[in-house]
């Protein structure tokens, strides 16, 4: 009897100072980074095409391929050489895919050169399709200098029988003014406004001649 009153005597004396070694070890456990989410910053209708008259024409713009890794929603960098990583705590709004064909929706919404733009996940019917593959929507650092490259190899497809009218690879290099994570999204942006105004130029193009 006297040996169990002992042993709680010595739990009531060192609980209190557990109870504060418990405490205090919660507080040293790192959170999880608040992930910020970014929109891509589009400023619509830059394309100069030299196509005024609207084409009696409908176009439907589908996602473009990808890889793996670049699929998700999470921004893609090269720090340095060949190694490919992501901006931590930051994600586009959209998979990339998703957030590309978007703004090339926008662009050519924007400038009313067809009958009707849809996207692929409308499923309505089209005279032409655009897409192709995404090989490139990320920022490259070559010491302190950071740039986004966009490389997109396009193709124009005829809805009726599927045939490829044409095909072209575009690639965009915008530099980033700083390291500060707004900067790189707004190089982002305004790589995708030139990307964008670039595809309305051929598309139209391609599809009146």
């Amino acid at each position: 009897m006297r040996y169990f009153n002992l042993m709680a005597n010595s739990w009531r004396r060192y609980l209190p100072l557990l109870l504060v070694m418990i405490l205090a070890g919660c507080t040293i456990i790192p959170e999880s980074p608040v992930s910020q989410v970014y929109l891509l910053p589009a400023k619509p209708g830059v394309a100069t095409a030299t196509a005024t008259k609207p084409l009696n024409r409908s176009l439907r713009i589908a996602q473009p391929n990808t890889s793996q890794f670049l699929a998700g929603a999470r921004i893609a960098v090269q720090p340095q050489g060949s190694e490919i990583t992501v901006y931590s705590g930051a994600r586009w709004s959209d998979p990339t895919p998703a957030l590309l064909r978007n703004r090339l929706i926008q662009e050519f919404r924007a400038h009313g050169y067809f009958r009707s733009v849809s996207s692929d996940e409308d499923n309505l019917q089209a005279d032409y399709e655009l897409g192709g593959d995404l090989t490139s929507f990320q920022s490259i650092y070559q010491g302190k200098q950071g740039e986004v490259v966009i490389r997109f190899d396009a193709r124009i497809l005829r809805v009726s029988d599927r045939r490829v009218v044409a095909s072209r690879s575009f690639v965009v290099r915008q530099p980033i003014e700083g390291r500060n994570m707004q900067l790189v999204v707004k190089a982002f942006g305004n790589a995708s406004d030139q990307l964008a105004a670039s595809m309305v130029n051929w598309t139209t193009q391609q599809v009146r001649n």
